[in-house]
């Protein structure tokens, strides 16, 4: 309905709703969590891991937890923290989940928090998508679909309002 905000309705089953903010752009919301450009690079050639990107903001009043991710595109999904020390890099993951408070947008991105996609199925090929199974401790499963972009991709189509960096295309 006009001037009614997409992420306050409450739908009565856990259901996957796809909303456009812009052409580009892939928005999934559930009972007051909503994730936003969900996007991972395109592997080389025998890769067995890699990465998820995207938003994830908690609309509602309390936290939330995203206790864990599944899907059928690798045999294990963790969530993941990177993050840099005394110029030392180091990966962790986060074995209970990733806590958002209410009103709160956690970004996942290249250097810091991201879904690590280990025994990879098949190879992640640009311009293809894959489906994902976010489970979070309120809100439930919310599904999502991931977009496949380029191999040198550092952020979300559409991020910057011109869409990905593809290095291998400048």
């Amino acid at each position: 309905a006009p001037g009614q905000d997409p992420h306050h309705l409450k739908s009565p089953a856990p259901t996957l709703r796809l909303v456009s903010a812009a052409p580009k752009e892939a928005t999934f919301a559930q009972d007051g969590i909503v994730v936003k450009e969900p996007w991972t690079r395109a592997t080389p050639k025998g890769a067995k891991v890699g990465a998820t990107y995207m938003t994830v903001s908690n609309t509602g009043g309390g936290p939330d937890r995203l206790l864990s991710v599944s899907g059928s595109i690798a045999r294990k999904i963790e969530i993941h923290e990177m993050t840099t020390n005394n110029g030392v890099m180091t990966m962790r993951q986060l074995e209970k989940g990733l806590e958002i408070e209410g009103g709160k947008t956690v970004t996942f991105g290249p250097n810091g928090y991201h879904l690590m996609l280990n025994s990879l199925a098949q190879p992640l090929n640009a311009g293809d998508s894959f489906p994902l199974s976010l489970e979070f401790e309120r809100a439930g499963k919310v599904k999502i679909v991931v977009k496949i972009l380029g191999i040198g991709a550092s952020a979300a189509p559409g991020a910057d309002g011109h869409g990905a960096h593809d290095h291998n295309k400048m």
